[in-house]
């Protein structure tokens, strides 16, 4: 598979942004290259995605987010106030061996997100 100029534009706005949509991705290309649409940056990404260079995640109910491979975390979003912390992948090592255990259920925990309340909110709620 050939490396186009689009595509490595794509690529390197993935890794300067470090977690990005497709929109946040075509606005950093366009920087540099006016012509390049959203719908050219949606086919690199997803041919990105299948060579193992980018992955995505869904932090929320909106657009994925895409990050270079190696870039490995648990995402932590806030649904109160859309924040997102992240997390070493160990952290769900426990869950890991257990779902292994029981179920035979390996685990990919390189990039996932969890949703819940962050720290703050629900300090928050709490003093309402």
């Amino acid at each position: 598979m050939r490396m186009t100029p689009q595509r490595q534009l794509v690529l390197d706005a993935v890794r300067e942004l470090g977690h990005a949509t497709p929109e946040q991705v075509c606005r950093r290309v366009q920087g540099t290259a006016s012509t390049v649409n959203i719908t050219t940056v949606y086919r690199a990404l997803d041919l990105l995605e299948d060579l193992g260079l980018v992955r995505h995640t869904h932090l929320g109910h909106g657009a994925p987010t895409y990050s270079v491979e190696e870039h490995e975390h648990v995402h932590l979003a806030c649904h109160r106030c859309g924040r997102v912390d992240e997390v070493p992948c160990e952290m769900l090592d426990e869950l890991a061996e257990r779902l292994l255990r029981a179920r035979g259920f390996a685990l990919d925990a390189t990039h996932l997100a969890l949703s819940g309340t962050c720290r703050d909110c629900r300090s928050t709620e709490e003093h309402r």
